[in-house]
């Protein structure tokens, strides 16, 4: 508790500086994570040569690894940001890109599930898209400091982002989208066997979630992917709508959610290859698939 006032107190102090300082402050944090944070840079090289083999440059490591900081950083930094900016203040260094994918939808009354990751700006890419296209619900984790937690969630609330707890979200999910309301759902964590299927994921066989391919199915809603980019200073960003993913629906429902769950591991694959800097390499991915990889 005491820890959680003294963190407020810091708040209230960032939040005097100028903007610019600010961010200085927070990537400065974030190159100090770099040189000290020797776990989680190991975690980053285990990744990257899981998916990329052997012999990797040296310079795209490094590069690669202290973007992971620094996205990270900056994904708090927005979070601090977001509850004392207005929408329309955050919104200039926003745009949306491909936005008559979601209209389209919405004029059809269907439920929407966003297909999204830990990419990028991935807290102010939620933000905007739930503030100023359609409200979403999120899944969270709980957490052991209840303060942390309420002050994280409250942040959301501001969006018009509405959120359910992990154990027990199925019920809250399947209430939005009987409502025709949207969901966004982060298809790039760990997985474990009860809610995951085996699909190909940056080369390699990996369990993905499955519920999104389920929910799509049974509630006829749209698989839409969306990714925040970053523009190269990494201070404007476009939220793009990728094409709706339509998977088959046939009488066997089982390979049915096997090729949706396959097309969204293939969609974000395909992104993270283009431009692998912004994904959130500092996550232990393949934990539960390939533990080894992670006790070299």
């Amino acid at each position: 508790m005491i820890g959680f006032y003294l963190f407020l107190v810091l708040e209230k102090f960032l939040m005097l500086l100028p903007k610019r300082t600010r961010r200085s402050f927070f990537i400065g944090l974030a190159s100090l994570a770099y040189m000290l944070s020797k776990r989680y840079t190991k975690v980053v090289r285990q990744n990257l040569e899981f998916v990329y083999g052997n012999g990797l440059d040296e310079k795209f490591i490094e590069e690669v690894t202290k973007y992971s900081y620094k996205s990270l950083l900056l994904n708090f930094l927005y979070t601090l940001e977001g509850r004392y900016y207005s929408i329309d203040d955050i919104a200039k260094k926003v745009k949306f890109e491909n936005l008559e994918i979601i209209k389209k939808v919405q004029e059809e009354k269907r439920p929407i599930i966003f297909v999204t990751a830990h990419y990028g700006a991935w807290e102010l890419g939620a933000e905007m898209l739930s503030a100023c296209v359609e409200p979403i619900m999120v899944v969270y984790k709980g957490m052991n400091n209840k303060y942390f937690e309420k002050y994280l969630l409250s942040s959301r609330a501001k969006w018009n982002m509405d959120y359910a707890e992990k154990h027990g979200a199925a019920k809250e999910l399947v209430k939005r989208l009987r409502a025709k309301k949207a969901i966004a759902i982060l298809i790039d964590t760990n997985v474990n066997k009860q809610d995951g299927i085996e699909a190909e994921f940056l080369n390699h066989p990996t369990l993905q979630i499955k519920s999104t391919a389920y929910l799509a199915r049974k509630f006829d809603a749209a698989l839409i992917p969306i990714l925040i980019h970053a523009d190269e200073n990494d201070e404007n960003y476009t939220i793009k709508v990728y094409d709706e993913l339509v998977p088959p629906k046939t009488d066997d429902m089982e390979n049915d959610i096997l090729v949706s769950t396959q097309m969204q591991a293939s969609w974000l694959s395909r992104e993270i290859l283009k431009n692998p800097k912004p994904w959130f390499w500092l996550h232990r991915r393949w934990k539960n698939d390939y533990p080894a990889i992670y006790k070299k």
